[in-house]
Protein backbone atom coordinates (compact mmCIF):
# COMPACT_ATOMS: atom_id res chain seq x y z
CA UNK A 1 0.00 0.00 0.00
CA UNK A 2 3.23 2.36 0.46
CA UNK A 3 3.64 1.95 -2.97
CA UNK A 4 0.84 3.74 -4.40
CA UNK A 5 0.78 7.62 -4.79
CA UNK A 6 -1.73 10.23 -3.22
CA UNK A 7 -4.64 11.16 -5.76
CA UNK A 8 -4.57 14.46 -7.11
CA UNK A 9 -6.69 17.12 -5.40
CA UNK A 10 -8.72 20.17 -7.36
CA UNK A 11 -6.50 22.90 -7.43
CA UNK A 12 -3.69 21.09 -6.55
CA UNK A 13 -1.56 23.24 -8.88
CA UNK A 14 -3.00 26.58 -7.21
CA UNK A 15 -1.73 24.95 -3.86
CA UNK A 16 1.70 24.45 -5.01
CA UNK A 17 2.26 27.67 -7.37
CA UNK A 18 0.96 29.50 -4.00
CA UNK A 19 3.53 27.26 -1.94
CA UNK A 20 6.52 28.68 -4.57
CA UNK A 21 5.10 32.24 -4.02
CA UNK A 22 5.32 31.93 -0.19
CA UNK A 23 9.46 32.47 0.76
CA UNK A 24 9.59 35.30 -1.74
CA UNK A 25 6.67 37.01 0.20
CA UNK A 26 7.70 36.40 3.28
CA UNK A 27 10.97 37.44 2.88
CA UNK A 28 9.41 41.10 2.05
CA UNK A 29 7.52 41.16 5.74
CA UNK A 30 10.88 40.03 7.36
CA UNK A 31 12.47 42.98 5.55
CA UNK A 32 9.33 45.56 6.83
CA UNK A 33 9.63 44.27 10.40
CA UNK A 34 13.21 44.70 10.68
CA UNK A 35 13.86 48.28 9.22
CA UNK A 36 10.38 48.73 11.75
CA UNK A 37 12.73 47.02 14.63
CA UNK A 38 15.69 49.39 13.29
CA UNK A 39 13.60 52.44 13.24
CA UNK A 40 12.18 51.64 16.65
CA UNK A 41 15.85 51.31 17.80
CA UNK A 42 17.12 54.49 16.12
CA UNK A 43 13.80 56.34 18.09
CA UNK A 44 15.08 54.56 21.30
CA UNK A 45 18.52 56.34 20.43
CA UNK A 46 17.44 59.57 20.16
CA UNK A 47 14.99 59.25 23.02
CA UNK A 48 18.23 58.62 25.21
CA UNK A 49 20.43 61.60 23.67
CA UNK A 50 17.24 63.91 24.10
CA UNK A 51 17.12 63.22 27.78
CA UNK A 52 20.74 64.59 28.14
CA UNK A 53 19.95 67.87 26.31
CA UNK A 54 18.71 70.73 28.54
CA UNK A 55 15.74 72.34 26.41
CA UNK A 56 15.29 75.04 28.93
CA UNK A 57 12.46 73.90 30.96
CA UNK A 58 11.32 70.03 31.98
CA UNK A 59 7.80 70.39 29.89
CA UNK A 60 9.61 70.85 26.77
CA UNK A 61 11.78 67.53 27.83
CA UNK A 62 8.76 65.70 28.75
CA UNK A 63 6.89 66.75 25.12
CA UNK A 64 10.10 65.79 23.15
CA UNK A 65 10.06 62.35 24.58
CA UNK A 66 6.12 61.80 24.17
CA UNK A 67 6.93 63.19 20.68
CA UNK A 68 9.16 60.55 19.91
CA UNK A 69 6.93 58.03 21.59
CA UNK A 70 4.21 58.71 19.74
CA UNK A 71 6.27 57.62 16.84
CA UNK A 72 7.96 54.72 17.99
CA UNK A 73 3.88 54.01 19.10
CA UNK A 74 2.68 54.42 15.75
CA UNK A 75 4.98 52.48 14.26
CA UNK A 76 4.37 49.13 16.79
CA UNK A 77 0.65 49.55 15.92
CA UNK A 78 0.39 50.48 12.69
CA UNK A 79 3.24 47.53 11.23
CA UNK A 80 3.36 45.10 13.84
CA UNK A 81 -0.38 45.35 15.01
CA UNK A 82 -1.07 45.46 11.24
CA UNK A 83 -3.34 48.50 12.09
CA UNK A 84 -1.90 50.51 8.52
CA UNK A 85 -3.49 47.69 6.18
CA UNK A 86 -7.10 47.81 8.14
CA UNK A 87 -10.30 49.06 7.38
CA UNK A 88 -12.06 52.73 7.25
CA UNK A 89 -14.07 51.31 10.94
CA UNK A 90 -10.75 50.92 12.76
CA UNK A 91 -9.38 54.13 12.33
CA UNK A 92 -12.37 55.78 13.35
CA UNK A 93 -12.67 54.01 16.29
CA UNK A 94 -9.45 54.79 17.46
CA UNK A 95 -10.39 58.46 16.27
CA UNK A 96 -13.64 58.25 18.82
CA UNK A 97 -11.03 56.84 21.55
CA UNK A 98 -8.57 59.44 20.87
CA UNK A 99 -11.42 62.06 21.04
CA UNK A 100 -12.76 61.06 24.32
CA UNK A 101 -9.57 60.44 25.91
CA UNK A 102 -8.59 63.70 25.33
CA UNK A 103 -11.57 64.85 26.34
CA UNK A 104 -11.75 63.49 29.76
CA UNK A 105 -8.51 64.49 30.50
CA UNK A 106 -9.60 67.65 29.45
CA UNK A 107 -12.16 67.48 32.25
CA UNK A 108 -9.59 65.75 34.95
CA UNK A 109 -7.03 68.79 34.53
CA UNK A 110 -10.64 71.83 34.52
CA UNK A 111 -11.73 70.34 37.62
CA UNK A 112 -8.49 70.71 39.67
CA UNK A 113 -9.14 74.69 39.46
CA UNK A 114 -12.87 73.88 40.78
CA UNK A 115 -12.33 73.02 44.04
CA UNK A 116 -15.60 73.52 46.88
CA UNK A 117 -14.83 76.15 49.18
CA UNK A 118 -12.92 75.93 52.40
CA UNK A 119 -10.79 72.85 51.07
CA UNK A 120 -7.22 72.78 51.46
CA UNK A 121 -5.57 71.55 48.76
CA UNK A 122 -2.20 71.87 47.81
CA UNK A 123 -2.88 73.44 44.52
CA UNK A 124 -4.25 76.68 45.51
Amino acid sequence: MSDQLPHPTPGGAAVAAQAQDHPDHFSHHVRRYLFVFYALLFGTLITVAASYIPFGHRAINIGVALFIACGKGFLVAGYFMHLISERKMIYGIMAFTAFFFIGLMFLTVWSYADFPPLVVSPYK
